[in-house]
């Protein structure tokens, strides 16, 4: 299994919200490493490392002078590529004293971040999350901070049997969705899921926003891709009348998309959001939709967390797979090998000047 502690660079995370990120100085630490994001005098995204090169104080307790950061602890001042422009009382800045800056993108209300070789960063490899740039698909975001591995908030996420079990008042309304297997496939840099759940009750979630006369098909469909962001398409609709076949007509309709950020090699960021197809001018029922999203979310958060706690203390002990695992083991597998090409030296790297083999 991938290991929990082992973080992807090359790939495009979730850094923020769009809202999240202002004129004012915002930290956040991601891969383990704390990093200072603001918008320019022109709104554009600036992020840079959350570390003065001077004694390693934090630019976010600084302040903005147009473009650039003034660390707030001996006056450096940093522009927005991370070159030092000033150093108070020297005439000269040596050119050494500059802080990494990182790329990003805006789309569709994200922040994307490369925390990799800036080389490799291409924002065509950016996840389609466009439901969360669409007014005809209403949500409200969300923002979890989590004290446990981003990799077991992916396996949750990668394995929906626990639905009837952790979110019987919620999201699942019976046990039953752990003994319809879904369907896996891989592809190079994603997993998709498919479970149809036929002639069965709605979840209790679905029957706060509309009313039906009898059961129901719901469907779960998403795409996870690495190294944490799930898209899906979910839904609900009276069975006998074609979901299945392709028929979608009357339909609730969710389309989720949600990112796991690792933070530090115990810690993550869960960034969410559910967009409807229905009730779009309905502000209650935005509603109500966010808040019960937001418990049942909480309801995983209590139980990985509680998971995480325990694994602390299973040193040499290993997790033993089942079927239901099959998302999550073909996730690590993508992980894994991503991770691996990672840490292969390039051949174009010059080899050491010496060796420390006998």
């Amino acid at each position: 299994m991938t290991p929990l502690n082992l973080f992807v660079r090359n790939c495009w995370y979730v850094a923020a919200w769009s809202h999240e990120i202002t004129t004012s100085l915002f930290t956040r630490t991601i891969l383990g490493e704390p990093i200072c994001m603001y918008r320019n005098t022109e709104g554009t995204l600036v992020a840079v490392a959350d570390r003065c090169a001077h004694r390693g104080a934090p630019l976010s307790l600084g302040r903005i002078e147009g473009d650039s950061v003034r660390c707030m602890y001996h006056g450096l001042k940093f522009n927005q590529s991370g070159v030092c422009v000033e150093v108070p009382a020297q005439e000269r800045t040596p050119p050494g004293l500059c802080i990494r800056s990182y790329p990003t993108v805006e789309r569709n209300n994200w922040i994307w971040i490369w925390m990799g070789d800036p080389k490799m960063a291409d924002a065509a490899d950016i996840v389609d999350t466009w439901p969360l740039g669409n007014a005809a698909w209403p949500y409200r975001p969300g923002y979890y901070h989590y004290a446990a591995p981003h990799m077991l908030i992916c396996d949750n996420l990668l394995d929906f049997s626990h639905i009837g079990y952790v979110h019987p008042t919620t999201l699942g309304g019976t046990e039953n969705i752990a003994l319809n297997r879904p369907k896996v496939t891989r592809a190079a840099n994603s997993v998709r899921v498919e479970r149809w759940l036929l002639d069965e009750v709605p979840a209790p979630f679905h029957t706060r926003v509309a009313q039906f006369s009898g059961r129901v098909d719901r469907w779960h469909f998403y795409d996870f891709h690495v190294p944490g962001v799930l898209v899906m398409h979910s839904g609900v609709q009276a069975t006998g009348t074609g979901a299945p076949e392709g028929r979608i007509a009357g339909a609730l309709e969710f389309r989720s998309c949600q990112a796991v950020t690792p933070e530090t090699t115990a810690s993550a960021h869960y960034f969410y959001a559910v967009p409807r197809n229905f009730a779009i001018d309905n502000t209650e029922v935005t509603e109500t939709v966010f808040l019960d999203i937001v418990t049942a979310f909480e309801e995983d958060r209590v139980m990985i967390e509680a998971q995480a706690r325990n694994l602390e203390f299973a040193v040499g002990w290993k997790m033993n797979p089942i079927a239901a695992d099959a998302g999550l083991a073909q996730f690590r597998w993508l992980m894994e090998r991503r991770l691996l090409a990672e840490q292969e030296p390039n051949p174009a790297d010059p080899k050491p000047a010496f060796s420390t083999e006998t």
